[in-house]
């Protein structure tokens, strides 16, 4: 497979949103939950914050692992994606543009964020 540089930003910018998507984002909280623990503690300031971590062991915890790291689900989303745009790129390529337009405008959400912050 031949790739351009701005098919690898593509795929790169994708596959960031497609790992943030699948480990932290509330819309897909419903694929970790069975392999995930809901722990509750309470903060310096009194609040009740919920964590959630792995199950401890067995093929659910295992999965738990890899969906609660970022790297390793990076490295899977991007086999995912890469591997279906050369089996079916016609279906690969409007979900690798939906993902990047998405990831690049997290992006500069995230920076315009940072400035009003400031």
């Amino acid at each position: 497979m031949n790739m351009d540089w701005f098919q690898f930003t593509l795929f790169s910018i994708a596959v960031f949103r497609l790992t943030r998507l699948i480990v932290y984002d509330q819309i897909t909280a419903f694929i970790r939950a069975p392999f995930m623990i809901d722990y509750e503690e309470m903060d310096e300031h009194g609040d009740m914050v919920i964590y959630q971590l792995p199950r401890e062991s067995g093929l659910r915890g295992w999965i738990g692992a890899l969906l609660s790291c970022y790297w390793c689900t990076g490295v899977w989303a991007a086999i995912g994606l890469i591997s279906l745009h050369l089996i079916y790129p016609q279906i690969a390529q409007p979900i690798t543009i939906i993902l990047a337009v998405a990831g690049l405008a997290a992006v500069i959400e995230t920076a315009i964020q940072a400035m009003i912050k400031e």
